[in-house]
């Protein structure tokens, strides 16, 4: 295969751009696991015994727990159940049914014995009408809002509408919560004044076990996909995000787990319901309107409360998960870039929003370019043994090191995975998801971020990821009228 020199100089060129991208890349990523890890253990040693939280009990504010549905027959009733078992003196879950076409509704209706009630609704933020809103007479902590499909971002407002509480808890409607994750989350609230958000861990529940509402054990997935996303959730949150926490700079919380001040979402005109990724730009719109009205601040994560989702199985749904992401990150930054060098910008101005942008949103187009260069390359003959090797460790070496480190910082903390097949692996993965799978997340942001130019979509809707639910005890499923378990 010959080339034309001019097309070989640019394809060199584009070669030695797509290492330096690499090594810049891993060395933030370092940096951040760095900052990680002592803010992990300086975590562990102030916030690690339960007596800390049984304390302050007595102050804990009370919390909304809203949990937005559309078609979530298969596990609403289990994540309820769970919510309901947390160890938290007052809260109350909002279920917002929006739009389901399913057993959504019936389902908790009968599972929990409500009935309609006549409550008057206070729309302080816009929503799709909403036509009913059921509470129970027994159990005062559960009600559901029953509207017209609008989205999840339109769910959310309408959620936050009916809740009562200062504070409000996202949770999606797929999620397992610990008994003491919600009164970890909330902890920061009572610790700094100036808090309007916190978000948690996510885990896999794909390969646990779940019995009437708790988690009953924890294993990995045996399916592939499930096995790798598992180590990219340990390697995103237990470096990624705890990174810029210190910093004051965490642009993400993520939308199946996270506590806000509900006036400040108010005041910020709640979620955007022509978005795709809804809850990184609420989370970027935050930073952006606080440092705009020179008000103190701080939005914070918290490695210790977990929640725990099912991710997908199938390609399919994977596919369409993580173009979705791109296409959400890609709204969130450029729709609020006003953030990036801001006079009074901080850490998140200066450094998080110019580092999401060119290397989350922009550099997957320079990965995949840096990958077709070498192959192109390769092919010809024209790859020095050298930079073989020079991008063979910035793409794999280091991948492989940051992946081994989120797996220290999981051992040396939490601890969730203690025995050593567990251990092995995710070893594996972190050396084999390098090799294939890395490169296919790559493309998929690509087609994410091409969509996102392409304006395609002009409404929030929800994101359609297929539910094996198999981490639903049996007869609980069969009890639900899960269509699993006939």
């Amino acid at each position: 295969m010959s080339i034309s020199p001019a097309v070989a100089a640019f394809l060199l060129w584009l070669q030695w751009g797509f290492l330096a991208y690499f090594i810049c890349i891993n060395v933030v990523y370092l940096g951040l696991n760095f900052i990680s890890g002592f803010a992990i253990l300086r975590y562990v040693r102030e916030h690690g015994a339960s007596f800390r939280i049984k304390n302050f009990a007595d102050y804990q504010p009370p919390v909304s727990i809203l949990v937005p549905a559309h078609n979530e027959e298969r596990t609403i009733i289990a994540t309820v159940r769970s919510l309901l078992r947390l160890g938290y003196p007052t809260f109350e879950v909002v279920v917002v049914n929006d739009g389901s076409t399913d057993g959504t509704l019936q389902a908790v209706v009968d599972e929990f014995g409500l009935v309609e009630f006549p409550e008057a609704y206070r729309s302080r933020l816009p929503t799709q009408p909403v036509e009913r809103i059921f509470a129970s007479p027994n159990n005062g902590r559960v009600r559901v809002v029953d509207k017209r499909n609008g989205g999840k971002a339109d769910a959310l407002n309408a959620g936050i509408n009916t809740a009562r509480y200062p504070l409000f808890c996202v949770v999606d409607a797929d999620c397992i919560l610990q008994p003491d994750s919600l009164a970890r989350v909330v902890q920061p609230f009572l610790e700094d004044s100036s808090m309007i958000a916190t978000g948690g861990v996510i885990r896999v529940v794909n390969g646990c076990k779940v019995k009437d509402g708790m988690l009953s054990d924890i294993d990995l997935p045996n399916r592939a996909l499930p096995l790798v996303q598992t180590m990219e959730y340990l390697r995103a949150f237990l470096f990624g995000r705890l990174g810029w926490s210190p910093l004051n700079a965490l642009l993400i919380i993520s939308g199946a787990f996270g506590v806000f001040y509900k006036e400040r979402v108010i005041a910020a005109g709640g979620y955007k319901s022509d978005l795709v990724g809804e809850d990184m730009e609420m989370v970027v719109r935050l930073h952006d309107r606080m440092r705009e009205e020179r008000r103190r601040y701080r939005i914070a994560f918290v490695p210790d409360p977990i929640c725990w989702t099912e991710v997908p199985s199938d390609l399919r749904s994977l596919y369409n998960q993580r173009v979705r992401w791109q296409q959400g990150l890609a709204e969130s930054l450029f729709g609020n870039w006003r953030l990036m060098f801001r006079r009074n910008g901080g850490m998140v101005g200066w450094v998080a929003y110019p580092f999401m942008l060119l290397f989350e949103c922009i550099g997957p187009v320079v990965e995949v370019l840096g990958y077709v260069a070498v192959i192109v390359l390769g092919l010809c003959g024209m790859v020095s043994a050298e930079a073989f090797v020079a991008f063979l460790f910035a793409s794999v070496g280091l991948g492989i090191l940051l992946s081994v480190n989120a797996m220290m910082l999981e051992e040396i903390s939490f601890h969730l995975y203690p025995r050593p097949g567990q251990q092995l692996k995710l070893f594996l993965v972190a050396v084999l998801e390098n090799f294939g799978y890395r490169q296919m997340m790559s493309l998929f942001r690509v087609i994410g971020l091409l969509r996102w130019m392409a304006k395609l979509r002009r409404r929030s809707q929800w994101g359609h990821v297929r539910r094996s639910a198999d981490w639903h005890d049996e007869a609980e499923q069969a009890a639900a009228g899960s269509p699993a378990a006939s």
